[in-house]
């Protein structure tokens, strides 16, 4: 899989297969973990966009009653991400964990009718959240193999290690 950010700022998330990749141009720098260690939650939300069973990445799923979608023909639902809680007390009814326990929700807008995912919601537990927006879906589309290699560009440092601490320090 490929991702491409134009904001907030340049950046490119590739996994490979083998590894996942995370560079911004503007560091100079690109992170790089074993695809199987990488616990960065875009790897299996990413996923979502093919046939991997809902089952595998939540521990809960269900209608989001105070999450709003962003079109009237759509339903929001939750997930309960697996591995992000082991606290199941003092949930809402949206999934969402009180002070009994810290829960990782991410919101999933499909289209009632299609079952087509448009909008994917993450919130993390220290309040930062993130939206992908989808649209004109193409499946099987002709990619060249070579656009899910990443070349590492003359003069960044490659950093070996984990996504989510790169993640933060790039951030700013």
């Amino acid at each position: 899989m490929r991702w491409e950010y134009e904001a907030p700022e340049k950046n490119v998330f590739l996994v490979d297969g083998k590894n996942a990749w995370f560079y911004v141009p503007a560091d100079h720098t690109v992170t790089r973990v074993s695809a199987k260690k990488s616990t960065d939650w875009r790897t299996p939300l990413a996923l979502l966009a093919g046939e991997m069973k809902l089952s595998r990445i939540c521990n809960k799923i269900g209608i989001a009653q105070q999450q709003a979608s962003a079109n009237s023909t759509d339903v929001v639902l939750y997930c309960a991400l697996r591995g992000a809680s082991k606290s199941e007390e003092g949930k809402d009814a949206d999934g969402r964990t009180g002070e009994a326990g810290v829960q990782e929700i991410a919101y999933l807008e499909v289209v009632e009718s299609s079952g087509e995912l448009v909008r994917v919601l993450v919130n993390d537990p220290g309040g930062v959240g993130i939206e992908f927006r989808f649209t004109n879906w193409q499946f099987n589309p002709k990619v060249e193999d070579s656009f899910f290699r990443f070349q590492v560009p003359r003069g960044v440092a490659i950093v070996n290690g984990e996504l989510g601490a790169a993640q933060k320090s790039a951030s700013p």
